[in-house]
């Protein structure tokens, strides 16, 4: 294929290395001339290991060349991938205009075309950026033509120091676009990367970048501020750190990696508290460790907002334990969503037939009387008293009275799925934790 690559960075460099390879003819765009010289010349215009030498070597095979204007490199390729920085503006906001500039660029040389142009967008951009700013700009300049562009997001999945590496062994080719020729021509350009090649939405592939990377900057502070503590407590971190990764069943995993509701129990919350006890006691800062309880709350809060938000006083709960197919109401997030909307005026009803007052005792009959000590005055017997109650719906555990309870509820019922991932009736759709009837 013939490819042009915007942008000639760290991403759009080995991007373009890589490709040629691969035996595409590539062209690379860049405003800096001295890059551009650079990449003639046959070296690379920054430092990464084994790049000169793959520039080198596809400079001298005439697969890869470099230029300054955009216009040409469109008129001499079908595909063209946006690789420009995207750096921080203060604040923590994205600077994009290069990406809205090249789109324009790009768009007001379509015009010589007779075949569509598919355009890639390859650099790393919060979801929304592809519709809000890359496609105005195409079409802005592309104007009456605007019909031959094809759009598509390539997130990239390469670390500075193995970008090479990387670029051959992703984890996976993630192309976000509704436009079936684009992801045709994304799919031929990566025939040679064995992987998965997966299909989704623009703004999910924009998503995933993003997604991956706090998780990897979590995973490291994650990992550092534990071994302080362990540090501290006088065990070996190190050896607490390999055998902890020696877990793929629970630890690294997908497990608790799903969107969902809060977290509770007799063990998670406790422990955590522990760990900063340990942390406090030793004079030990540990900022990540210590956002792990506030930010469970505040899900419980987001609940609760979205509940009242529908200004509906007759709630239906299901799941009252903070598991399903368990009892135990110790600190779980359901009974403190329930607590907080009683205290706010609500009449609330509870379906949660594993919660039997005859069969509770200890520690969780304890529980029940300390924090909602009327529990059995809350309590539906099946799913169609609770349905004929409720004018709000709380989804909080996936069960068969979950679904039961969904079956009956009629359209005007306000739905709130704390799961995320309760079996809906095909008259509504989902948006978060709140599902409506489309209008």
């Amino acid at each position: 294929m013939d490819v042009s690559v915007f942008g000639l960075g760290y991403v759009g460099s080995v991007t373009a290395a890589c490709l040629a390879r691969s035996g595409h003819h590539v062209i690379g765009v860049d405003v800096n001339p001295d890059k551009v010289a650079a990449i003639n010349a046959g070296r690379a215009p920054l430092i990464e290991p084994g790049l000169s030498a793959l520039i080198a070597e596809n400079v001298a095979a005439g697969r890869l060349t470099a230029i300054t204007d955009p216009a040409e490199a469109v008129r001499r390729s079908e595909i063209g991938l946006i690789c420009v920085g995207t750096p921080g503006a203060g604040h923590g906001r994205p600077d994009v205009d290069s990406v809205e500039r090249i789109g324009q660029q790009i768009g007001r040389a379509v015009d010589t075309r007779a075949v569509p142009f598919t355009v890639v967008l390859r650099s790393t951009v919060l979801p929304g950026t592809t519709d809000r700013v890359l496609l105005p700009a195409l079409r802005d300049g592309a104007g009456p033509h605007a019909s031959r562009v094809r759009v598509a997001m390539n997130p990239e999945f390469m670390r500075e120091g193995t970008s090479i590496t990387d670029f051959d062994n992703p984890p996976f080719v993630l192309v976000g676009s509704h436009d079936e020729g684009a992801v045709a021509v994304v799919r031929s350009l990566y025939a040679d990367v064995r992987a998965p090649f997966i299909q989704t939405t623009t703004r999910t592939a924009e998503c995933v970048k993003y997604a991956s990377n706090a998780y990897h900057g979590l995973k490291v502070c994650f990992a550092n501020e534990l071994a302080r503590i362990f540090d501290a407590l006088g065990a070996d971190a190190d050896e607490a750190a390999r055998i902890f990764l020696m877990d793929h069943k629970l630890n690294v995993s997908e497990a608790y990696l799903k969107p969902g509701f809060a977290f509770g129990g007799s063990c998670l919350p406790k422990d955590v508290r522990a760990l900063l006890w340990a942390a406090r006691a030793n004079e030990i800062d540990v900022p990540l460790l210590s956002a792990i309880l506030p930010s469970n709350v505040g899900q419980v809060a987001s609940a609760v907002e979205a509940v009242l938000a529908t200004k509906k006083k007759r709630v239906g709960v299901v799941g009252l334990a903070f598991k399903a197919e368990t009892d135990d109401l110790r600190e779980s997030p359901m009974v403190s969503l329930v607590e907080t909307l009683i205290g706010k005026g609500c009449d609330v009803r509870v379906l949660d037939r594993t919660i039997a007052m005859a069969r509770l005792v200890g520690a969780n009959r304890q529980y029940i009387e300390t924090e909602i000590p009327h529990i059995t005055t809350l309590l539906c017997d099946d799913p169609t008293a609770l349905a004929q109650h409720a004018d709000v719906l709380v989804v909080g555990t996936l069960s068969d009275d979950a679904r039961a309870v969904l079956q009956q509820v009629p359209p005007e019922c306000h739905v709130i799925d704390l799961t995320r991932k309760a079996p809906l009736p095909a008259s509504r759709m989902r948006t978060g934790f709140e599902v409506c009837v489309p209008s």
